[in-house]
C-alpha cells in the first residue's frame, strides 16, 4: 500500500482535477461520502445520535460541509460548527457550505476564541468529527485551533477525523496538540504520518476512501514508501521443494558473544533455526563455546582464539575467513562487544565478505567507529540499529531521528548503499534505491531484552534461504511483529521474552503459508 506525503497528495488531487479532468467538487463528494460510510461502519447506530462537525476554511472544512449536509438529509441530529467566518470560505468548500444554508441545516459560526468560550450549546454530542485542518499543518497548533482540539480531547464519544487528525504533521507523524481519533477516512491515499507513531496512534483505525484518483495518476507522482501487508510478505516468503534438505535450506554464520552478553548471541542463533535456516554455525571466544553450547543445542559452535578480555579479535580473522567460505549469510553484532581489537575484526570481517551480511547490536556500534569501511564492501549490507545506534551511526541525536524516522533511514540507506532497518514502533525499512518500507506489526510487549538479536537471526535466515536483501529485511521484521502480535493474543500485552518470540516464529511463518494456499 502506497503512503504519501503532502506535496505527493496535493499534486495527486491537481493532475486529477486539472489533466484528468475530474472537478474539484466531484473529488470532495467522493470523499465525504466515503467518509459517512466509513463513519456509519464504525457507528452503525449514528443516527440516533447527535453529531458535532468542526470545520475549518479550507477543503478539509469542505469535506466536513458535505458529510452534514448528507447527515442532515437522512434526518441526523447534526450541527457544524463553522470556526472561521461564513465570507472567509471560498472554492467548492463555500460551494457546499451555501448548500447546508439553503437547507436550514444548523451552521454555527464560531470565528474566534471569543465566540467560541460563550457557545453554550457545544457540549452533549455524542460523535465528534474533525474537518479543521487537513495535511497543510507544519507547526505544532498554537491559540485558538489549540484551544479547540483540546476542548475535542476532553469530551466523551466518539471521534472522527476527516482525512488526517488535525495538528498531526502529515509526512512525520509528530506533531503538539492533536486531534484524537477513535476512526480516521483518509482520502485517496494513507498519509506517511498516519502509519508512524505518535500519528498511527492518534489515527485510531484508518479507513482508506477511493475518491476517483486513477491509478495512472497516482502512479505518475512517484510514490517511493510503502505500508507493509500480509500479502507483501505472504509473497516475500520462500518456497521450498519436497525434496529440501539442510545443505540446500542455507547455512548461517553468526559471529556473537562476550562476557555477559552470551544471551545475545544465542538468541540470534536460535532464531536463525527458528526461522528456517538449514544450518546455523555461532562463532564465539572459545572460553565461552561451553555455555553457548546450552543455550543453542541446534546451531553448531566455533571455538575462537579471543583476546585478554574474552571477546573475539583480530587473532580470530584467519579462522573467520575460513569459515565464511560457503556460507549463504553472515550475521555480525549480538552480544560482541565493542573493544578497539573487537571493532578492527568487525571492519575486516566487512571488507572481505562475499555474502550478505547483517549487522546489528555491538556491530554497529564497532561499526559507528570506522563509518568508512562501507564504502569498501562489496557485499549487500542490512543494518538493524534501533534510534541511539542509528545516532551514532550518523552524528545526530535521538530526538532528530524519531523526529522523521523515514527520512533519516532513506538518507542513510541512500547515501551508503545499505539496506536498513530502523527498529522501533513502526520499524522503517529503508533500501539503496530509495524506496522505504513501514512495518504495521508488533506492538509494545516487544520492548524487551535480545528482540533485536531474535531479528538479526530471522533476517540472515531469509537471506540464507534465498530471499534477496531487501525481502528478507522486510519480511523478517514482517514475521518478527507478527509473532509478537500472536504472543501478544495468546499471553498478554506484556511479559513475553525474545525466546516466547523465537519461539512461535513457526507459527508466524504458517500463516503467511497458509496465504500462499489461500
Amino acid at each position: 500500500m502506497i503512503l504519501v506525503s503532502a506535496s505527493q497528495m496535493r499534486e495527486m488531487d491537481r493532475r486529477t482535477i486539472e489533466d484528468f479532468g475530474l472537478p474539484g467538487m466531484v473529488l470532495m463528494e467522493a470523499a465525504a461520502r466515503g467518509a459517512l460510510d466509513a463513519l456509519y461502519a464504525q457507528v452503525p447506530d449514528l443516527a440516533n445520535k447527535r453529531i458535532a462537525v468542526f470545520a475549518g476554511k479550507g477543503n478539509n472544512g469542505g469535506d466536513g460541509f458535505v458529510m452534514a449536509r448528507c447527515l442532515f438529509g437522512q434526518g441526523a441530529a447534526v450541527t457544524v460548527y463553522l470556526l472561521a467566518s461564513r465570507e472567509d470560505i471560498k472554492g467548492d468548500a463555500r460551494a457546499n457550505l451555501e448548500l447546508l444554508y439553503k437547507m436550514d441545516a444548523p451552521v454555527i459560526e464560531l470565528p474566534d476564541q471569543k465566540a467560541f468560550s460563550k457557545e453554550k450549546k457545544i457540549s452533549g454530542h455524542s460523535v465528534w468529527i474533525d474537518a479543521i485542518l487537513g495535511t497543510g499543518l507544519a507547526s505544532p497548533l498554537t491559540g485558538y485551533f489549540k484551544t479547540v482540539v483540546e476542548f475535542l480531547n476532553q469530551q466523551p464519544g466518539f471521534k472522527f477525523a476527516l482525512d488526517i487528525p488535525s495538528g498531526l504533521f502529515a509526512d512525520t507523524g509528530q506533531g503538539g496538540v492533536v486531534f484524537r481519533a477513535d476512526a480516521t477516512a483518509t482520502m485517496g491515499a494513507v498519509k506517511l504520518g498516519m502509519a508512524q507513531e505518535p500519528g498511527a496512534g492518534l489515527s485510531g483505525k484508518i479507513i482508506l476512501v477511493d475518491i476517483g484518483i486513477p491509478p495512472h495518476v497516482a502512479q505518475s507522482v512517484g510514490p517511493d514508501t510503502f505500508l507493509l501487508t500480509r500479502q507483501d510478505a505472504a509473497q516475500m516468503l520462500p518456497r521450498r521443494d519436497a525434496a529440501a534438505h539442510k545443505g540446500n535450506t542455507g547455512h548461517v554464520l553468526v559471529v556473537a558473544g562476550s562476557p555477559g552478553k552470551t544471551g545475545a548471541a544465542a538468541l540470534a542463533a536460535n532464531a536463525a533455526m527458528r526461522a528456517g535456516a538449514g544450518l546455523v554455525t555461532l562463532a564465539v571466544p572459545k572460553s565461552l563455546g561451553p555455555v553457548l553450547e546450552a543455550l543453542a543445542v541446534e546451531p553448531m559452535t566455533l571455538y575462537l582464539p579471543e583476546t585478554d578480555d574474552r571477546c573475539l579479535g583480530e587473532d580470530a580473522a584467519k579462522s573467520l575467513l575460513a569459515a565464511m567460505a560457503g556460507k549463504a549469510a553472515l550475521a555480525i553484532g549480538p552480544g560482541l562487544g565493542t573493544g578497539e581489537q573487537t571493532a578492527k575484526l568487525v571492519s575486516l570481517l566487512l571488507e572481505k565478505a562475499k555474502m550478505p551480511i547483517v549487522v546489528d547490536a555491538d556491530g554497529l556500534n564497532c561499526l559507528a567507529k570506522n563509518p568508512g569501511i562501507l564504502k569498501k564492501v562489496k557485499a549487500p549490507v542490512i543494518l538493524t540499529p534501533h534510534p541511539g545506534e542509528m545516532a551514532q551511526l550518523t552524528g545526530l541525536s535521538t530526538v532528530q531521528i524519531q523526529s522523521d524516522r523515514i527520512k533519516c533511514a532513506r538518507d542513510f540507506a541512500v547515501a551508503n548503499r545499505v539496506h536498513l532497518v530502523l527498529k522501533g514502533a513502526r520499524t522503517v525499512i529503508a533500501h539503496p534505491d530509495s524506496e522505504v518500507f513501514v512495518n504495521p506489526k508488533g506492538n509494545s510487549g516487544m520492548a524487551s531484552g535480545g528482540m533485536g538479536d531474535v531479528l538479526t537471526g530471522i533476517i540472515a535466515a531469509l537471506v540464507a534461504q534465498g530471499c534477496s536483501p531487501q525481502n528478507a529485511a522486510r519480511l523478517g521484521v514482517y514475521l518478527h511483529g507478527l509473532a509478537a502480535d500472536k504472543l501478544y493474543e495468546s499471553k498478554g500485552p506484556f511479559g513475553y521474552t525474545a525466546s516466547d518470540v523465537c519461539n512461535v516464529l513457526p507459527g508466524a511463518i504458517l500463516c503467511l503459508a497458509k496465504d500462499n494456499l489461500a
